[in-house]
């Protein structure tokens, strides 16, 4: 299905909306407004304006004020008399069917909210039928609570023989009523279809995992973005599909590896994002099955970005989300090759920041508190991976012995 699918014939242009709260202010706002562009450059869209509104909390009517959604409007208008229209606008939380429905009277331009651009660079993304099984049911999902919005140029008629030819409430129906009900029917068909679709697929890998053997399961999770299917690649000498995009990777990819005579499956994994869409979580169980049945979780981290903290929360969040979070794990610390820093001066007495402290003061910050589960490494250039690959051995030999404590001969050689 078609849902907001941005063509990549010809760039749209974007404008994006963001909100400054209590709960989140400025700074939080622009980096998620960062983000948002980046969705949006993702899905093909280019960003060319942002407005941003500080309020108590979002409108249930309208998302931003009056006055904002006339400015909005009027940005909108002096495009189009430039003859460089506005293509969509954006919103970076997700919107009710209320909203939307008044956004869009007011704007008359297409409007998205996050949850709708992550899902519509999901069906870009997706290549197998497992995955394509899932984004479609996420956007099933998604659309369902906002139906009522397609319908509203239908007008509920009065009552009478002219409106339905029938007696009683039958007759009061109007055609817009009609129609809505009968396409959120066939849609709640089609996502029994795709539920159905999606646990046979389950079944079958989980019959696959059984027949593994026994092998210990490492898992790479991670914010998306942060350079795991290049570390995949590197490790497992693959051909994961890797792009400095989000979501490059949706499907995950299986590996099997060997180590100093020791041999283990290396999983790559959809990346994590905030406000990931809860019907997107519950649609890719079983894709996310391979997290919740590894023996060890390799956290991917982007030193170079200049909100990596955050990232490491949300991934951590998700995770428990998950059941996942008392596995073992590490982190390790990729992109170290486009990490910068600005030096303090020696006079400059102000409190370190995230800005101002060098690599390698982070280094022994994360270092001692992670006691050894944390490695700093450049995947694109090769940098550290030696390190990696020893700590990775001894990590999976140990958990190996634990879970197979009869299975020694794989050790025997080393002896």
């Amino acid at each position: 299905m078609k849902e907001f699918v941005i063509s990549e014939a010809k760039a749209e242009t974007a404008v994006l909306v963001g909100l400054i709260t209590q709960q989140q202010d400025e700074a939080k706002t622009k980096e998620y407004l960062d983000e948002l562009e980046f969705l949006a450059d993702t899905a093909g869209a280019v960003t060319i304006k942002r407005f941003t509104q500080k309020v108590q909390g979002p409108s249930q009517v309208t998302y931003v004020g009056k006055g904002k959604l006339e400015e909005i409007r009027q940005y909108i208008k002096q495009q189009e008399d430039l003859d460089e229209p506005v293509g969509m606008v954006i919103f970076d939380d997700e919107l009710s069917a209320k909203q939307i429905r008044n956004i869009e009277a007011e704007l008359k331009v297409k409007i998205l909210d996050r949850t709708s651009l992550i899902l519509d660079i999901f069906a870009m993304r997706a290549q197998t039928a497992e995955a394509k099984t899932q984004v479609e049911l996420a956007q099933y999902r998604y659309m369902l609570p906002r139906l009522q919005r397609l319908w509203t140029h239908l007008e509920r008629q009065g009552g009478g023989s002219g409106s339905g030819g029938g007696k009683g409430s039958v007759g009061l129906r109007g055609p817009g009523e009609t129609q809505l009900e009968m396409d959120q029917r066939i849609i709640r068909q089609r996502i029994s279809l795709l539920k159905e679709r999606l646990e046979e697929i389950d079944r079958q890998k989980t019959t696959q995992r059984k027949n593994r053997g026994r092998l210990i399961r490492v898992a790479l999770v991670g914010y998306t973005n942060v350079g795991k299917s290049t570390m995949m690649n590197l490790l497992a000498k693959s051909d994961v599909f890797a792009e400095n995009k989000l979501f490059a990777t949706l499907d995950t990819t299986v590996r099997k590896m060997v180590i100093d005579n020791l041999p283990f499956l290396l999983a790559d994994t959809v990346g994590f994002i905030r406000k990931l869409p809860t019907d997107l979580v519950d649609s890719f169980k079983s894709t996310l099955d391979e997290v919740r049945e590894a023996d060890l979780l390799v956290h991917v981290v982007d030193i170079s970005h200049p909100d990596f903290e955050e990232q490491i929360t949300v991934v951590e969040k998700t995770l428990g989300d998950l059941g996942c979070a008392d596995k073992p794990s590490m982190l390790v610390f990729n992109k170290i090759d486009a990490y910068t820093w600005t030096p303090q001066d020696e006079d400059d007495l102000t409190p370190p920041t995230r800005e101002n402290i060098s690599l390698d003061s982070l280094k022994k910050t994360w270092m001692a508190k992670m006691q050894g589960d944390c490695l700093f490494i450049s995947a694109k250039q090769k940098e550290n991976i030696d390190e990696l690959r020893e700590v990775l051995y001894q990590k999976v030999r140990e958990l190996h012995v634990q879970k197979y404590p009869y299975n020694d001969f794989l050790y025997q050689v080393e002896e």
